[in-house]
């Protein structure tokens, strides 16, 4: 998992700041959403090799069935 970035679009982060306001949670509950939001990716990306990337959107925020992209490295 290391040398992975993890981007968020400005949907995706705006999504999460609606979740947490309406939910009406601090710093606490902002962990909770990102946790849910990243749960799988935590597990999945150790087996993964070639990640440079994790771009979570919207979709990922707001439909626990969407998942993240993942964008790989060139294989040479």
């Amino acid at each position: 998992m290391e040398d992975v970035e993890l981007t968020f679009h400005d949907d995706a982060l705006s999504a999460i700041a609606r979740q947490a306001i309406e939910r009406k949670t601090g710093a606490r509950g902002l962990r909770s959403i990102m946790e849910g939001i990243l749960l799988d990716t935590m597990y999945d990306l150790p087996s993964l090799e070639g990640v440079e990337e994790v771009v979570i959107s919207e979709d990922v925020v707001e439909d626990k069935d969407a998942r993240p992209l993942y964008i790989y490295s060139d294989r040479k």
